[in-house]
């Protein structure tokens, strides 16, 4: 017979379900067993009279435990798991459980030690199922607009920028490095000719970083776009791009988030509201939170966090861009701007008082790249394949990128990042 899931049960015939068992309340003359599968849950009812080989399979069983089970649904108005309940007519142990060495009120890290067991959370389940739609929907998007995706090495044979930050291997005879970004292969596409890519893959960091936001492993969200004019073309593209993912997942699953949740998920609307690094310390600055751009001239959790609330209360978004930040804290391959030498063609995207973008116009002319490669103390060694890249022409370009759990724990308002990684890696875990 052919499995039945509990989203799609039929009446007026026996039917297969398949699942775990989450509760078996035992009474007295009558069984309620709930059946849970990946669509939802169903009752089980056993009357021991007239079923007590069944009641007896049932009665030895322990939560989570999975079963086969034959039977008839039918209707009773009493059952609050959609007025349906099942008479079964057989049942099949396919797997009998231990009892569970953690339950809802375990510590995170040992809810990590146990991350299968911690995943069988329907609200947790549903995490991976908005994950699904969401990237999904970001493919859909760019294969719409004549993306081609790439899958770029993720060993490296010199560090990108400079040491820090990298997983150092043995690659055979000599080192090499686990990649912390497809950025140079992004722009390599772009030099190929591609003109627009993207990429979503793993990313790897070498940060003792022990925060509800960072991870040493993560899924990076990528994309680079040639013959655009300035970093507001990657703005204006990543508008689209967010409004797209977020409308689907509303679309799909909007009604199961607010069941498990409780909140009513929001697709974000254009404009996103932008200002300037600049004007972003002043605000700071007048609201107690003393910052020197001069000095500093990037964010830390404090300041993202206030620019987070600052763009809800004027603005009513929850998205605010950050633009124009200054050459001193920006990579060498950002773009200067014409005007304003000092700072770059670059962003930073801020959700719910956290930062999940950086992008940027990139430097396409070759000597001007060299040139401020070395005024970073680059040495040019270590980054002449890349210069390479640039050497026989390459049209303007540029991109940004994401980290997908970050995303996700905004998006469903879970605010740390374990929650919303499969298998979570950070400074001192690397199990399961």
């Amino acid at each position: 017979m052919q499995r039945t899931l509990v989203n799609e049960i039929m009446f007026e015939k026996e039917i297969l379900l398949q699942g775990w068992v989450e509760k078996i309340r035992n009474q007295k003359s009558i069984q309620f067993i709930v059946l849970r599968d990946i669509t939802g849950k169903v009752q089980i009812t056993v009357e021991k009279s007239k079923l007590p080989e069944i009641a007896e399979i049932f009665t030895a069983l322990t939560p989570e435990s999975v079963v086969s089970v034959k039977g008839q649904a039918v209707k009773n108005e009493f059952v609050k798991m959609g007025g349906i309940e099942i008479i079964p007519t057989s049942v099949v142990v396919e797997s009998k459980a231990e009892i569970s060495p953690i339950d809802e009120n375990t510590g995170a890290d040992q809810r990590m030690d146990y991350r299968w067991l911690d995943l069988r959370n329907t609200k947790k389940t549903l995490v991976f199922k908005v994950q699904t739609v969401f990237e999904h929907a970001m493919r859909e998007f760019w294969l719409g607009n004549d993306f081609i995706e790439i899958h770029s090495p993720k060993i490296i044979s010199t560090p990108s920028e400079s040491g820090s930050g990298l997983f150092e291997i043995k690659y055979f005879n000599q080192k090499a490095y686990l990649a912390q970004s497809p950025q140079f292969y992004k722009q390599m596409a772009m030099a190929s000719g591609f003109e627009k890519v993207f990429e979503i893959g793993p990313v790897f960091r070498a940060e003792e970083s022990f925060t509800a936001r960072h991870t040493t492993e993560f899924t990076g969200i990528d994309c680079e776009i040639s013959y655009i004019n300035s970093h507001y073309d990657l703005m204006n593209h990543q508008e689209d791009l967010l409004i797209y993912a977020f409308k689907r997942v509303k679309e799909i699953l909007g009604e199961e988030i607010n069941k498990e949740f409780g909140f009513e998920f929001e697709v974000p609307k254009k404009p996103f509201p932008k200002i300037t690094m600049k004007e972003a310390y002043e605000i700071l600055n007048k609201n107690g939170i003393n910052k020197s751009y001069e000095k500093d001239g990037d964010f830390d959790t404090e300041s993202e966090k206030f620019m987070g609330q600052y763009a809800k209360e004027h603005f009513g978004h929850d998205f605010l861009f950050v633009t124009n930040y200054p050459k001193t804290v920006r990579p060498f391959y950002h773009m200067m701007n014409e005007d304003d030498p000092t700072t770059t063609k670059s962003y930073d995207l801020i959700y719910k008082g956290t930062e999940i973008t950086t992008g940027a116009q990139r430097e396409h002319r070759y000597e001007i790249l060299k040139e401020q490669a070395l005024a970073k103390g680059l040495t040019l060694p270590n980054i002449q394949f890349y210069l390479d890249f640039f050497k026989y022409g390459c049209p303007p370009h540029g991109g940004m990128g994401m980290g997908l759990a970050r995303i996700l724990m905004l998006m469903l308002c879970l605010y740390n990042i374990r929650e919303t990684t499969y298998i979570f890696r950070g400074p001192t875990r690397i199990t399961p």
